[in-house]
């Protein structure tokens, strides 16, 4: 990263935080702003953590390789697979490293920009689409996988869309599996010290977290879901729920990942992990 880079904040005008309703539009636009701008920055923090052709799940450092959410990695060869909010793409390199028929979809132009990168430098290469997740230019049926990893859901509006566009172009006995935060954690701070160990919000409040520019133009969006909530999505979108991963964190994990530490993760669930299928 050059050494004059800005911020995401700084780029983008952010001056202050907004509790308010957020329609799709508006937030998808504010998405795709922010992660252009941060793109850089995250992998620059990040990148090490996430690997380049490694499937990390969640900051608690749960591997596909070990949980095996997707089946056994031996059956992916050749299964059609969709990586939802791809970011730099690496879970999608891991699967076509396994024979996996990928496609990674992002928003940002400048995350599928880290993706290219590191294309290169890994010499796994998958197809990247960008485009909004709650509008996927997909024919119905044609993965036999979906999957994200913290990728588009968070930070959609409307995610029970998400939900119906994944079950649609998901064919029959197929699976989604995605990865978000808990919900629990909305009560508190992102303070990964003893201050965020502490209730601030109500479980129940789903207004959206903004930050605003000078104008009250949002720059950063992010939706909270109870867990209700998200099985209502799920279901209503014609898909069964058959587990809920809620990775603990690991002894040997000193590291920090924004909001998430060894202090909170001893106590309480940072992640939440929906596996579902599509009815045969």
């Amino acid at each position: 990263m050059d050494s004059d880079a800005r911020s995401a904040d700084a780029v983008l005008g952010a001056v202050g935080v907004a509790r308010r309703p957020v329609d799709s539009a508006e937030s998808s636009a504010a998405s795709r702003r922010w992660w252009d701008a941060d793109a850089d920055d995250y992998q620059a923090e990040h990148g090490a953590f996430l690997g380049d052709t490694d499937f990390v799940w969640c900051p608690e450092r749960l591997r596909e390789s070990d949980a095996q959410l997707l089946g056994d990695p031996a059956g992916l060869a050749g299964a059609r697979v969709l990586e939802v909010g791809c970011g730099a793409a690496a879970c999608a390199r891991w699967l076509a490293a396994r024979g996996a028929a990928v496609v990674g979809l992002d928003l940002s132009a400048g995350m599928l920009r880290q993706a290219r990168l590191a294309s290169g430098r890994s010499g796994v290469s998958v197809p990247l689409v960008q485009a909004d997740a709650e509008r996927l230019p997909f024919g119905d049926g044609r993965f036999d996988l979906a999957c994200s990893a913290f990728g588009a859901v968070p930070f959609v509006a409307d995610p029970g869309r998400v939900m119906r566009e994944v079950a649609r172009v998901l064919r029959p006995g197929g699976r989604w599996v995605f990865a978000v935060n808990h919900p629990m954690r909305w009560m508190f701070s992102d303070d990964p010290g003893p201050d965020g160990l502490t209730v601030s919000q109500s479980y129940f409040d789903t207004s959206p977290y903004l930050e605003v520019d000078d104008q009250g133009r949002a720059t950063y969006v992010e939706h909270h879901r109870t867990l209700g909530d998200r099985i209502r999505d799920i279901v209503s979108a014609g898909l069964e729920l058959y587990d809920l991963v809620e990775p603990e964190w690991p002894e040997d994990l000193t590291e920090q990942w924004g909001q998430w530490s060894p202090l909170r993760g001893a106590l309480f669930p940072g992640t939440a992990i929906f596996c579902c299928r599509k009815p045969g």
